[in-house]
């Protein structure tokens, strides 16, 4: 059986979709991408009201290189539209500022100029983090980017790129900035600078300030700088940080967010110097830096360390904002009078991606690699998928979402170690292609027994609940027992 999952992923997401130019009474295309980005319960939208005929013909139009998407197969699986009659508001307060959704893009390629900052703003993103500004020349490579792709597949799973900063004179960034804050004074625009000594940074924001911006990053996390003294190379220095960011929170009236570097071992010291330093907010992370040996990414047949991006990126994004979120709380936040504010960023690319940063203290999140692959677009989906898990969960602001998770995370050694949870197979779902028998015996502890019947058994005695098993199931044929205590006897050894 086709797996509607499976099936959306192979989508090319065309540009001017063949499919959907043959279906008068609906969009197809629109209906996968949201298969594609996590919400297929609202996919039926776009294609209820297709005729048999115009599905039929949007299949044949399909220009997909292996073989068409299987639409009418696709729209079987499809759930029924959810009832729900209205949906919340995503707007939200950041440092102040009043947003109408979390939904940002992040300095970097995708906010250079413009024309893609305010066909951003047409699209329905809440604002936008312009592209690093700075007082030297930037010159960059070609190529600038390397990809992963999930293999057979176009899908990239991580993105390396060697870009820097903006290659506009400051003059003319500035005067871009202004423009769309004239033009779209609802919207929130972000300055971000990077400076190479006091008077630069200064500078910057002050420029910033001027030319309208409703806050200025301070860009300490670059990680592929030409020039020493800037980028990670502030960002891995506490005392940096401390400085720098106090420099401009005293030199403007707007707030101050440093963008932290996860190249280094503590993001938390860097994270407390700017807290001291009267940061109104972090923002978290920048590139992580990485190699890749893809002969067409070469440079004049050079090679160098670059930036890392992407949804292989997102564990690690979440793991520092968790760090920072811990440390910029309790004590800290009460002894120095006022509370520093999250803005994630790293490997979002669907509304659960956005969500789980929200629900460890972000109240804003940015993306920039999601938008250079599927463009702008994207944002439908983030706005929508959230709004109906709010709605579902009856949970009225976004405000509730923030932080709600942090209560659930405990050092590892407090984590329960007294109990153990045990797989449990479903033989109907279960197709006997012995993915699990091959993990545990040779990366678990040979607790899988596999006969000429095709169908795995359990060996309680050996099994240790680490659920590699259900981790490699190709069709989720493996799931989850009651916790038990490990001195129990366990019920797989019936």
């Amino acid at each position: 059986m086709m797996h509607l999952q499976q099936e959306a992923s192979r989508c090319l997401l065309c540009a001017d979709a063949p499919c959907s130019k043959l279906c008068k009474n609906g969009d197809p295309a629109r209906a996968i991408r949201a298969v594609r980005f996590g919400n297929k319960n609202l996919a039926r939208k776009w294609i209820e009201n297709c005729s048999e005929a115009e599905l039929e013909a949007a299949e044949k139009a399909c220009i997909h290189y292996d073989s068409p998407i299987r639409i009418r197969e696709m729209i079987k699986q499809m759930p029924d539209l959810p009832d729900v009659k209205e949906l919340p508001s995503l707007a939200i307060d950041f440092c102040g500022i009043h947003c109408e959704n979390p939904f940002f893009l992040a300095s970097s390629a995708v906010s250079t100029n413009y024309d893609m900052v305010a066909k951003a703003f047409d699209a329905g993103w809440g604002g936008a983090f312009f592209k690093t500004i700075c007082l030297q020349e930037i010159k960059e490579v070609s190529p600038r980017f390397d990809a992963m792709h999930v293999k057979g597949t176009s899908d990239i799973y991580s993105f390396r790129n060697m870009e820097q900063l903006s290659e506009n004179t400051p003059q003319e960034d500035f005067s871009t900035l202004h423009r769309l804050k004239k033009d779209y004074p609802q919207k929130v625009l972000v300055a971000s600078i990077m400076g190479k000594s006091e008077n630069e940074w200064v500078q910057l924001a002050r420029r910033a300030e001027a030319a309208g911006a409703d806050a200025v990053e301070l860009n300490f996390s670059c990680p592929q700088m030409r020039l020493a003294g800037m980028g990670s190379d502030v960002g891995q220095n506490s005392e940096l940080v401390l400085f720098y960011t106090a420099c401009v929170k005293h030199a403007v009236d707007i707030p101050v967010i440093p963008k932290m570097t996860p190249n280094i071992t503590h993001i938390s010291q860097p994270g407390m110097a700017a807290l001291f330093a009267g940061a109104d907010a972090i923002s978290a992370i920048n590139t992580i830096k990485s190699v890749t040996m893809d002969p067409r990414s070469e440079v004049s047949g050079h090679r160098c360390i670059s930036g890392l991006s992407g949804r292989a990126v997102k564990p690690i994004a979440l793991r520092y904002i968790l760090e920072l979120a811990n440390h910029l709380t309790t004590s800290n936040v009460s002894r120095l009078g006022h509370k520093v504010e999250l803005s994630g960023i790293g490997g979002i690319e669907s509304w659960r991606d956005a969500l789980e940063f929200i629900q460890l203290g972000c109240r804003n999140v940015q993306v920039c690699t999601a938008v250079m692959q599927y463009g702008n677009r994207i944002i439908e989906d983030l706005k929508l998928g959230m709004q109906h898990y709010m709605a579902e969960r009856g949970v009225s602001a976004l405000e509730d979402l923030v932080g709600e998770q942090l209560h659930t995370f405990v050092a590892a050694s407090d984590m329960d170690r007294d109990t153990v949870v045990y797989p449990m197979i479903d033989r109907e779902v279960c197709i006997g292609c012995g993915r699990c028998y091959t993990s545990c015996h040779n990366g678990g502890h040979q607790a899988i027994i596999f006969d000429e019947t095709r169908k795995p058994h359990m060996d309680g005695s050996k099994c240790v609940g680490c659920q590699l098993c259900m981790l490699v199931c190709p069709t989720g044929a493996i799931g989850l027992s009651k916790r038990v205590m490990k001195k129990t006897s366990s019920p797989l050894s019936a």
